[in-house]
C-alpha cells in the first residue's frame, strides 16, 4: 500500500532502515520484519520516531535493554526519544485499553523526571525499568503484529453542541470512531484536545481514567508537535471500552453522572468564575476532614459549596489531596499492603492528575474535576486507626540528627517495616532537615522495586503535592511515601517476597553501577 503522504512515506522509511541495519535475520527473530510488511496508509504516523518505536514493539524484554545501554553510549539516542518512542509503542499497540498497558504509559514520564534526580551513571535506570515492563506487555499480547491505534484519516464534522459533550455522548455508545473523529477536529492542540475529553473523563469514577488523561496529555507535549491526537485520542478508547464493560456486566451507570450536574446547578458553578480567597491552614484542615470522613455525595458537595464561596481552586485541591493522604496514613496494620492499587496511593495519584489538569484546563473543567475528585477520594471507606506514626512507633526512634534519622528509615525500609520508616521520616522532617535528602533516599527503592505498576507515579505524586501544599502540612506526603515504600520492599506484582523489580539488576550491570 502506498503511503498517502510524506510523513507516512519517512515512518515506512524509518522502519525499512531499521530492518536494514539489524539484518535480515535478526529482523525475523525480533518480528519485526513481518510487522514492517503489514504497514501501509492505515499505519500510525511515528515521524522521527519510527525506528525507535519499531525497536521497542519487536524487541523481547530479555533483548531489548543491552541495545538500548548499547545506543546510549554512543549518543545515537537519549533517555527522552526512548520515553517519547515508548509512549508511541504503547499507544499503537494498546490504544488505552490494556490494564498493565496504561499503567506502564503512566508511569513514563514520572521514570523520566525520576531519572534527573540520580546521578548520571544511574539515570537510565528508571527508565530502562518502565521500557522492561512496555516491552513485556507488548510481546504478550503479539509484538509488533498488534496495532490497536491506526491512522485517522479524517475528522467527524464538527458537533452543532458542546463539542465535549458529543465526545462524552459517543464513549456511552460505545462508538469510537464517532469520537475519535469528534475529538480530531481539535486539531493538533494539546490544550485544546484535553478540554474536550473531560466531559468523557469526569462521566464515571475510574482512578484510571483520571491519570491516564492527565499523563497522556502529559506524553502529547513531551513528543511536540504531530502527535495530540495519537496521545489524546487514547482517552476515548479508554472511556468507551470501561463503557462497554459497565454494560456486559450490566452494572448501573456512575451515581457520578447525577450528583455532579445537580451541584453544578445547585451552587450555581456552570459558568462561574473561580475565586481566589486562601482561608488559611485551620479551614484547609476542616475541608480536608470533611472530604475524608464522606460519604461520597457529601465529600463533592463540601467541594461544591467552598468553590462557591470563592476559595481558590489551588486551596480546595489542597485538601482535596490532604484527604487521599489521609488514606495512605491512617490504613491500619491489618491491611499491610499500602503500596500499589491501595486506597492512599490510588486516590492521592488520582487527586494529584485532577489538580495538574485543573491549572490548564478551562474553568469549569477545572471546577468539575475538583468535586469529581473528591467523590473519588471519599469512595474508599475512611480508615478509623490513627494515623502513622503513632506514639508507639515514634517511641522506637533513637536517632537524632539527619543522618541517623535517614540510616533509621532506610533499614525500616528494608525490613518492610512501615510504622517505623515512617516514623523516622516524621522525625526528619519536623527537625527541618532537608526534603531532598530524604527523596533521595527513598529513589533508590522507587526505581529498584516492583511498586505493583504504582511506584514511578506515587513517587512522582509526592514529590508534586510537597511542593504544591503549604509548609504545614508538606511532610506528611513524605512520611506517606516512606510508609508505602517500606511495604514495597520486595515484593514482586503477585506479592511474592524476595523480588525487585524485572529487569532492574540487568540493568545495572549494562550501566556498570550496583544494583
Amino acid at each position: 500500500m502506498k503511503p498517502s503522504n510524506r510523513r507516512e512515506f519517512l515512518s515506512d522509511v524509518s522502519r525499512g532502515m531499521l530492518v536494514a541495519g539489524l539484518g535480515a535475520s535478526l529482523a525475523n527473530d525480533l518480528g519485526f520484519s513481518t510487522a514492517f510488511a503489514e504497514q501501509g496508509s492505515n499505519a500510525l504516523v511515528l515521524g522521527e520516531y519510527a525506528s525507535l518505536v519499531g525497536l521497542l514493539e519487536s524487541t523481547p524484554a530479555d533483548k531489548l535493554q543491552p541495545i538500548l545501554a548499547e545506543k546510549l553510549r554512543r549518543g545515537e539516542t537519549n533517555m527522552r526519544q526512548l520515553i517519547g518512542a515508548a509512549a508511541l509503542a504503547n499507544a499503537e499497540t494498546f490504544g488505552g485499553c490494556d490494564y498493565v498497558g496504561f499503567h506502564t504509559a503512566m508511569a513514563m514520564l514520572p521514570s523520566l523526571e525520576m531519572a534527573k534526580l540520580l546521578p548520571a551513571d544511574r539515570q537510565p535506570l528508571p527508565v530502562f525499568k518502565v521500557l522492561y515492563r512496555n516491552s513485556q506487555q507488548i510481546q504478550s499480547v503479539g509484538g509488533a503484529s498488534k496495532k490497536t491505534l491506526q491512522a485517522l484519516h479524517e475528522a467527524e464534522h464538527a458537533s452543532d453542541g458542546d463539542l465535549g459533550v458529543s465526545i462524552r455522548d459517543a464513549c456511552r455508545e460505545q462508538d469510537i470512531k464517532k469520537a475519535e473523529g469528534l475529538l480530531a477536529t481539535t486539531g493538533d492542540s494539546a490544550v485544546a484536545a484535553l478540554n474536550a475529553v473531560m466531559p468523557a473523563i469526569v462521566d464515571d469514577i475510574n482512578v484510571h481514567r483520571f491519570v491516564f488523561a492527565y499523563r497522556t496529555y502529559g506524553l502529547a507535549g513531551l513528543l511536540g508537535k504531530g502527535f495530540a491526537q495519537t496521545c489524546l485520542r487514547q482517552c476515548v478508547h479508554f472511556c468507551a471500552d470501561h463503557e462497554r464493560m459497565r454494560v456486559e456486566h450490566k452494572h448501573a451507570p456512575s451515581a457520578i453522572r447525577t450528583v455532579l450536574p445537580k451541584l453544578l446547578d445547585q451552587y450555581k458553578l456552570a459558568g462561574a468564575t473561580p475565586g481566589k480567597r486562601d482561608p488559611g491552614d485551620a479551614a484547609i484542615e476542616a475541608l480536608c476532614n470533611a472530604i475524608y470522613s464522606g460519604p461520597p455525595e457529601r465529600s463533592a458537595e463540601a467541594v461544591a459549596a467552598a468553590i462557591a464561596e470563592g476559595i481558590s481552586l489551588e486551596a480546595v485541591g489542597e485538601s482535596i489531596s490532604l484527604a487521599s493522604n489521609l488514606l495512605a496514613l491512617r490504613q491500619g496494620p491489618d491491611k499491610w499492603r499500602t503500596h500499589g492499587d491501595s486506597a492512599g496511593v490510588h486516590s492521592s495519584d488520582a487527586t494529584n492528575a485532577w489538580r495538574n489538569m485543573a491549572r490548564v484546563t478551562d474553568s469549569r473543567h477545572a471546577i468539575a474535576g475538583l468535586i469529581v475528585a473528591a467523590y473519588h477520594s471519599a469512595i474508599h471507606t475512611p480508615f478509623t486507626t490513627p494515623a502513622y506514626p503513632t506514639d508507639e512507633h515514634r517511641a522506637e526512634i533513637k536517632a537524632i540528627d539527619a543522618a541517623g534519622l535517614l540510616a533509621v528509615a532506610e533499614d525500616a525500609v528494608r525490613h518492610n517495616d512501615q510504622g517505623r520508616a515512617a516514623a523516622a521520616i516524621a522525625i526528619y522532617g519536623e527537625r527541618g532537615n532537608s526534603p531532598e535528602a530524604a527523596y533521595n533516599m527513598l529513589l533508590k527503592f522507587a526505581v529498584s522495586e516492583d511498586g505493583r505498576l504504582h511506584g514511578e507515579k506515587y513517587f512522582h505524586t509526592v514529590r508534586e503535592e510537597f511542593g504544591a501544599i503549604r509548609p504545614a502540612f508538606r511532610w506528611r506526603q513524605l512520611v506517606a511515601l516512606g510508609r508505602v515504600t517500606a511495604s514495597a520492599y520486595g515484593y514482586n506484582r503477585e506479592d511474592k517476597h524476595g523480588f525487585r523489580a524485572a529487569g532492574y539488576e540487568e540493568a545495572c550491570k549494562l550501566l556498570g553501577v550496583e544494583a
